[in-house]
């Protein structure tokens, strides 16, 4: 296989989803309609209804959707079944699942007010449905955090990489105050700050000398600057523990280095602009630009593997095993097909991130209901799912690298040399470098600013204190940096990967329940929520099986980090498990009840029509 065929197969199959299928939904179950006022329009408080251009509001969205899930997930899957199984999930799952998840969350909530799912949950479902969820939802974001903030204070610590990261928040802050309060217009602003920002992307490598693999050997300037801050802030290891999956999956010591700590806590700062600050002076320019550093990574790796197969065809060739089995070979933990792999790979085929975020903070921007489409089904489909395919080509051409990030950068390196010649690989390495970093913090700044929302709904009536942002900002990043210290790495991407998609399961449970109160089809929601709620529940107990095995090894080799760490993720997996339970049983109640009940008149305001 070649990396021409999956772009040329992924590109296609996109199109023909897009014209056959989502417009067809759009136009006959939806019925989106340009001149009903959306939420934006008729509650504009210029934090966060803020009517927005699609044009602006297209590429925010895909990168607040867009993190490590469609990287780290396709790299990671293949690594333990083959190419073949993450091809076909990741294009079957976006074709059928992940754009229609995406859209109809968005569309749920513009049709409701704005409201988020626990809301509308409430109104439909039952109160006490809304209060589970909102269990749920909390402790599937601090899931979400612990698994990012871990991968990008990992990356940081790569010395190419900080400059480009430093740089974007300075543009984002920049961007936010040209566009909103100077008035300026978006190309030039667009222009100016995406430019500053790739020349201190290129600055990263800049000087450094290479060797014959295209590994950087010797660092330039500013990778001896970054060099020089880790080694200044310490060189012994903040502390040791032992990690059952490290060592060939048998066991090993790993360690936390002080440099480590230190770009965790540089990912909070950051995050905690986004979470405070009104969305258009911080978050939603950052993730503007961030969607543009992304395109320009996707747009060149896919022109790289073009070029590449008509003139270097054995350098876009895929190395990896098409398919290594039912079981993962070579593990002492159990790691079957079904149900690990469809939620190993996170995001690249459906989110249940997507549909929350969708619905409480893209639908409160969406100008017109017609722009619900493009935005939420668009950037999944051609957004999302291309950068999944992308991931995928990158470890498939054998890059090398230590660790999903690593091979992903090194993958994008090797498909820009063969458009820019292979002096450009360490160049396009650290463009891939930077890009995942963009692409991951851009995601978890608004990660942190739901978890501070939802902590201040959840607790706040009880405590008015967790209504307070800072203080509850502060508390989640607090419960996240516990998880990151001692968790286990695959342990912690797959139950935050079983937590996602049985979160994107419950959004199409009340997607399902609101088009059967509406008494609209929902069949194209319903039968994939299934799915999705069946596969990751299942997933969940393979999980904390595997969950149990890491506890028993961390106490046999007397390890109190990773035994607290796996201590800690069995019972949040178990509270996963029997929050989500309890949501599915009162939402096929509430299923019944809809579908037995008669035709009721549309209310007067925004829900329902």
């Amino acid at each position: 296989m070649s990396a021409f065929w999956v772009i040329i197969i992924g590109i296609l199959v996109q199109l023909l989803i897009w014209n056959l299928y989502a417009k067809r939904v759009d136009r006959e179950i939806i019925q989106s309609d340009p001149k009903r006022a959306t939420p934006a329009r008729m509650y504009m408080d210029g934090v966060d209804f803020v009517p927005t251009s699609r044009n602006i509001l297209i590429g925010y969205h895909f990168k607040s959707i867009a993190a490590a899930g469609p990287i780290v997930g396709p790299i990671t899957a293949a690594g333990l079944w083959g190419w073949l199984p993450a091809l076909l999930w990741l294009i079957l799952g976006v074709s059928f699942i992940g754009w229609a998840s995406d859209y109809s969350a968005i569309m749920l909530s513009v049709r409701n007010d704005g409201n988020s799912l626990s809301a509308v949950a409430y109104r439909l479902i039952s109160p006490r449905t809304r209060t589970l969820l909102f269990v749920f939802i909390f402790f599937y974001l601090l899931l979400v955090a612990g698994a990012f903030v871990n991968l990008i204070a990992r990356v940081l610590l790569n010395p190419v990489v900080p400059l480009g990261i430093i740089t974007l928040a300075a543009m984002g802050l920049l961007m936010g105050q040209m566009l909103y309060r100077w008035k300026m217009d978006l190309i030039m602003v667009t222009a100016i700050t995406l430019i500053v920002t790739l020349i201190a992307i290129g600055l990263g490598p800049w000087g450094a000398v290479v060797g014959e693999g295209g590994q950087i050997v010797r660092q330039g300037p500013v990778g001896q600057l970054f060099d020089s801050l880790n080694a200044a802030i310490g060189k012994q290891p903040f502390y040791q523990y032992f990690d059952p999956t490290a060592q060939q999956f048998k066991g090993g010591t790993a360690s936390v280095p002080p440099a480590y700590i230190f770009w965790m806590l540089f990912t909070f700062v950051f995050c905690y602009l986004g979470a405070n600050l009104p969305i258009w002076r911080f978050a939603q320019p950052v993730n503007y630009l961030g969607f543009w550093i992304t395109a320009i990574v996707i747009v060149l790796s896919y022109l790289g593997g073009i070029v590449g197969f008509f003139t270097n065809s054995s350098a876009v060739s895929f190395k990896l095993d098409a398919f290594t089995g039912f079981m993962a070979p070579k593990r002492v933990d159990l790691q079957p097909l079904w149900p690990m792999l469809f939620v190993t790979i996170a995001c690249g085929a459906i989110s249940g991130w997507h549909a929350l975020f969708g619905s409480v903070g893209t639908a409160r921007q969406l100008e017109y209901e017609t722009d619900a489409l493009p935005v939420g089904g668009g950037a999944m489909l051609f957004g999302e799912n291309t950068l999944g395919l992308l991931s995928l080509i990158a470890i498939s051409l054998n890059a090398p690298g230590a660790t999903p990030q690593e091979r992903f950068a090194s993958g994008v390196g090797i498909l820009l040399s063969q458009i820019f010649g292979p002096k450009f690989t360490p160049y396009g390495t650290a463009l891939g470098f930077a890009a995942f970093v963009v692409i991951v913090i851009t995601v978890v700044q608004l990660v942190f600013r739901l978890m501070r929302v939802t902590l201040g709904e959840w607790l706040g009536e009880a405590q008015p204190v967790f209504k307070n942002p800072h203080v509850a900002s502060l508390i989640s990043m607090a419960l996240a940096a516990f998880l990151v210290l001692t968790g286990t790495w695959i342990y912690l991407w797959q139950l935050f990967g079983a937590a996602n998609q049985l979160m994107a399961g419950l959004a199409l449970l009340i997607v399902t329940v609101w088009l059967v109160s509406e008494r609209r089809p929902a069949w194209y929601a319903g039968v994939p929520g299934v799915f999705m709620y069946v596969t990751t529940m299942a997933a969940i107990l393979v999980t904390l099986w595997n969950q149990r095995l890491a506890l028993l090894t961390s106490i046999a080799n007397n390890q109190p980090v990773a035994i607290v760490g796996s201590a800690v993720m069995l019972i949040l997996a178990a509270l996963l498990f029997l929050a989500a339970a309890f949501i599915a049983y009162e939402g096929w109640q509430a299923f019944n009840r809809w579908r037995a009940a008669p035709a009721r008149p549309a209310p007067v305001g925004g829900g329902g029509e």
